[in-house]
């Protein structure tokens, strides 16, 4: 009876574990996530990676990416895609093409390469690995929009008169 409770206890903690490392969904079809972002009205990080091989990918995966305070944030203000080159893994070829056809559009020359978009696909910034855990790289990543955001204001909808609001005398 105990032995089971343990496994039972045993389980409950690995899938604990498990869900907190799958707290950010990564997206890997650019083009769906481009239009996901737009719909949303939220910034795109474009995390270009060695996920099998790069050991800076690696570690900014587990002190960034897969902490709380970046999963929280990413929830409601990403898009997150994740661009990988791995060495083991297979890729499919439409998704290797895809991969490389951005990494030569954004320039990247190494691993980690974390690219920012604005929701309409414009270059708001870039980055890498940075020390410091998640808080801090959250932080960045504000920033780094607030000054995106800062040098590109956002036009405001003209406001267009509302035809089914009665005007004073007219008759209903």
């Amino acid at each position: 009876m105990r032995t089971k409770m343990l496994a039972g206890l045993g389980l409950v903690i690995v899938v604990a574990f498990g869900m907190k490392s799958q707290a950010t969904e990564w997206q890997t079809d650019y083009a769906k996530a481009s239009t996901n972002a737009v719909k949303a009205g939220r910034f795109m990080l474009l995390d270009f990676c060695g996920s099998d091989w790069c050991g800076w990918c690696m570690k900014l995966d587990k002190e960034v990416f897969n902490q709380k305070d970046f999963a929280d944030y990413a929830k409601t203000n990403l898009v997150c895609i994740r661009l990988d080159f791995p060495h083991q893994k297979k890729l499919s070829p439409k998704l290797k093409e895809q991969n490389e056809a951005l990494a030569k559009e954004y320039g990247v020359k190494g691993f980690p390469t974390v690219v920012i978009l604005s929701p309409e696909g414009d270059l708001a910034g870039r980055t890498g690995y940075q020390e410091g855990g998640a808080k801090k790289y959250v932080g960045s990543l504000k920033e780094m929009i607030a000054a995106y955001d800062k040098e590109h204001p956002k036009k405001e909808m003209e406001k267009k008169p509302d035809t089914n609001t009665p005007v004073a005398g007219d008759k209903k």
